[in-house]
C-alpha cells in the first residue's frame, strides 16, 4: 500500500485522548488568580474547549483586561499546566485500547492539538502513548488554530497521507470544523454532552452522542477500515 493511499488517524488530544481538560481548567484559574481574576468558573472553561490555548488566552485576556503581555500569560499558563500534566492525566480507556489496536495494525498515528508542543510531550510521555504516536502537531507550528484545517493539514503532510485519506478524532465542534475542513472523516466523541446537536459535529461520519461512554475501540477500527476500502456515507 503506498503512503499516500493509506488510511490514518489523527487524534485530537485534550478530552478525546486524556481527560486533561481538569488540569487546563486548574491552570487557567491559577494564572487567572495570579492576574486577580477570582471567578473563573468550569462552565466559562467550557466555552474553550477544542480552542487553541493561544486564542483562549487572548479572548480571556480582553475579557478581564489583563495588562500582561499574551507571551508572559503563554508562559504562565503552560508552567501550571506542565506541573499538572506530568502528576496525573487520565487516558480514556477505549482510546488507549484504540491507539493499541491501530499500532498493531499498523495504522499511521499522529497528534494534532491546540496545545504547545511541551505540553503535548509531557501528556504522551507521562501516559505512555508515546510509544505509539510519534508524530506530533502542535498549532504553535502552524498559521491557525482550530477550527481553521492547519493542524489536522500538516499532520497529513508529516504522516505521508493525503488528507482525504485520514480519519480525525475530536472531542468539541471547532475541532470537527477544522476536520471537515481538511477534507478529513471525522469520529466525534463530544467532551461536553451540550455541544452534541452544534451543526460542526453533523458533518462527522460517525457521531458517538455518548461520548466516551458510547466509545468503543472496535467501533472505531472498523469505522476507519470501512472507509479504507470505500468511501463512508455522510463522511
Amino acid at each position: 500500500m503506498s503512503s499516500t493511499s493509506r488510511t490514518a488517524v489523527v487524534f485530537d488530544l485534550d478530552g478525546t485522548l486524556v481527560d486533561s481538560e481538569p488540569n487546563y481548567y486548574e491552570a487557567g484559574r491559577r494564572l487567572l488568580e495570579s492576574h486577580g481574576v477570582t471567578d473563573f468558573s468550569w462552565e466559562r472553561h467550557t466555552d474553550f474547549i477544542g480552542i487553541g490555548t493561544r486564542e483562549t488566552l487572548e479572548a480571556l485576556k480582553e475579557e478581564y483586561g489583563l495588562a500582561a503581555p499574551i507571551e508572559e500569560l503563554l508562559a504562565g499558563k503552560n508552567r501550571h499546566y506542565l506541573e499538572l500534566a506530568r502528576a496525573a492525566t487520565e487516558v480514556f480507556p477505549q482510546m488507549r485500547a484504540f491507539v493499541e489496536l491501530l499500532h498493531r495494525e499498523g495504522v499511521p498515528m499522529a497528534v494534532a492539538s491546540g496545545s504547545s508542543r511541551a505540553a503535548i510531550e509531557a501528556v504522551l510521555g507521562g501516559t505512555g502513548l508515546d510509544a505509539y504516536i510519534a508524530t506530533l502537531v502542535s498549532a504553535e507550528e502552524v498559521e491557525r488554530g482550530k477550527p481553521a484545517p492547519d493542524v489536522f493539514l500538516e499532520a497529513a503532510r508529516r504522516l505521508g497521507v493525503e488528507p482525504a485519506h485520514c480519519v480525525v478524532l475530536e472531542d468539541a465542534p471547532p475541532g470537527a470544523a477544522a476536520a471537515h475542513a481538511a477534507g478529513m472523516r471525522c469520529i466525534a466523541v463530544p467532551y461536553v454532552p451540550a455541544t452534541v446537536d452544534d451543526p460542526a459535529f453533523r458533518g462527522a461520519g460517525l457521531l458517538l452522542r455518548g461520548g466516551q461512554a458510547e466509545f468503543t475501540a472496535q467501533a472505531a477500527y472498523d469505522f476507519v477500515m470501512a472507509g479504507h476500502r470505500a468511501p463512508a456515507a455522510g463522511g
